[in-house]
């Protein structure tokens, strides 16, 4: 019986102690940045399937861009090749090969959007307006997601490199996690711009 105690009362000492050291605060900031990880894939996730439509549309009007066409394509591919599990939270440099190929995503869709405003009839095109208005919103939900990940990791790394929450992060393993560049985040806040104006009459509208 005497053991028992002995045994919960150190146990319960444990507790304390790590509570005290900001284990239970790496451990929800630790889930918050997996949360937030999560999202941001999903609306990447989101982007790139909204990419093979699009390219099938602007090809039926702008075949002769063959050279926009294929790097979307491709940079589509390169972000299918990336596994973004969570380990990929660990590993800097898989993190920035990452980020890279999101960024030429990024890239390549901005030219094939720019391209498309020299074909009237394409712009005219009910589904590819319709795709421009998702392309957009999935952008803004990027940036949002990115923001609240950049945020959550900003608050975790703080804490892991703080005394003493840092004796108990290196105790149990916790290592600071890497976070999308500065230099990168206002490119992919600017969302591709969508234009809803008239289509001119030579895209089959009539004049007044």
């Amino acid at each position: 019986m005497v053991t028992r105690t002995l045994r919960n009362l150190l146990l319960l000492a444990i507790v304390l102690g790590l509570s005290g050291c900001g284990y239970n605060t790496i451990q929800t900031q630790d889930e918050q940045v997996t949360a937030s990880w999560s999202e941001v894939l999903n609306q990447y996730q989101r982007r790139a399937d909204l990419v093979p439509n699009l390219v099938s549309t602007v090809k039926g009007y702008a075949n002769h861009e063959r050279d926009v066409l294929t790097r979307v394509t491709e940079a589509r591919a390169q972000v299918g090749s990336i596994k973004a599990t969570p380990e990929l939270l660990s590993n800097p440099q898989a993190f920035a090969e990452f980020e890279a190929a999101q960024g030429q995503l990024t890239s390549s869709l901005s030219r094939l959007l720019v391209v498309s405003e020299n074909y009237p009839q394409l712009k005219a095109d009910a589904n590819f307006r319709d795709l421009q208005a998702q392309l957009e919103g999935t952008e803004n939900r990027i940036a949002v997601a990115r923001n609240r990940y950049i945020r959550a990791v900003q608050a975790y790394n703080t804490t892991v490199r703080s005394f003493p929450s840092n004796l108990t992060a290196k105790a149990f393993g916790f290592q600071e996690k890497p976070s999308f560049s500065v230099s990168n985040e206002a490119e992919v806040s600017k969302a591709p711009r969508v234009d809803f104006g008239t289509p001119p009459a030579s895209a089959g509208g009539v004049s007044n």
